[in-house]
């Protein structure tokens, strides 16, 4: 019987089992006398990456459409989530029925629309209430608007940085940080690399990190003024320059490094072309 065919009962107890069969698994991964060593070495400072790198993948096999990939890599994903859950419990923290109940707490919390006699007839209406209720929570005035600093400061802990730098420029711009055209930012840009160079002709890395962090959210800001989107243009680059790699060693007889400069940009140019008639590819 598919899953399509059973019962809502039976398809509940179905993934009540599963859930409950990879809490199992996990638990044996981590069992300190027959578990697996790369497991037990783990803890949560160590996991972070997978996280962040599981929660990538899942976004790419979504944006594929592909529906056995997109199922694969939420897999993936609730096994971070899970060996978090594990490492907590076992040093007596919490475990993943608090988890799970924690969040179920605060959707029911959140949404006194659904589970409550709130009325509300817009989108605006739900996220006007989500916030009131996130600021009673955390102890503050709903009706007073939180310092632009604190406010901006939640995006640098929760989001990767091309993503924050975009949501702090647009947040400091409706807040009135803008210029007044489009050529203030440009300005701006070639004062920040002038910076950057003068920077790399020293040996502060520091500085030289902090010189360089100023021009790209430069250039967040342009790619905010163009109505662009940074991180989607710097993936899409990524993904030509994989792809042009790909073309290169079809075509080479030997391996990359052992080409020289001029072979290789040979090489490079032809891909770019080739890529280019097959799909209008941009430079």
């Amino acid at each position: 019987m598919s899953n399509s065919e059973r019962s809502p009962e039976l398809l509940q107890t179905a993934m009540l089992e599963a859930v409950q069969q990879l809490v199992a698994v996990v638990a044996q991964l981590r069992s300190p006398t027959d578990g697996c060593p790369w497991d037990l070495a783990q803890t949560p400072e160590s996991l972070t990456p997978y996280v962040i790198e599981e929660a990538y993948e899942t976004v790419d096999a979504i944006q594929s459409g592909d529906t056995k990939a997109i199922c694969e890599e939420l897999g993936d994903l609730l096994l971070q989530v899970v060996l978090q859950a594990q490492i907590a419990s076992e040093a007596k923290q919490f475990n993943l029925t608090d988890v799970a109940q924690g969040i179920s707490e605060k959707l029911i919390r959140r949404h006194p629309h659904v589970f409550g006699d709130v009325n509300v007839e817009t989108v605006d209406d739900v996220h006007r209430n989500w916030e009131q209720i996130k600021a009673i929570e955390k102890g503050e005035d709903p009706t007073i608007a939180p310092p632009l600093s604190k406010k901006l400061s939640r995006y640098t802990r929760s989001l990767p940085p091309l993503m924050a730098g975009m949501k702090i420029s647009r947040k400091a711009a409706e807040a009135g940080f803008e210029w007044e055209a489009i050529d203030g930012v440009w300005a701006k840009f070639q004062e920040e690399l002038a910076e950057f160079k003068e920077a790399i002709a020293e040996t502060d890395k520091a500085h030289q990190e902090a010189e360089l962090g100023d021009l790209l959210f430069t250039v967040i800001n342009l790619a905010r003024w163009y109505d662009l989107d940074p991180s989607a243009a710097l993936q899409g680059t990524n993904q030509r320059f994989i792809q042009r790699l790909e073309q290169m060693e079809a075509v080479a007889d030997r391996p990359l490094s052992d080409y020289s400069l001029e072979q290789l940009e040979k090489l490079w140019q032809q891909a770019k072309a080739r890529l280019r008639g097959e799909a209008g590819e941009a430079d």
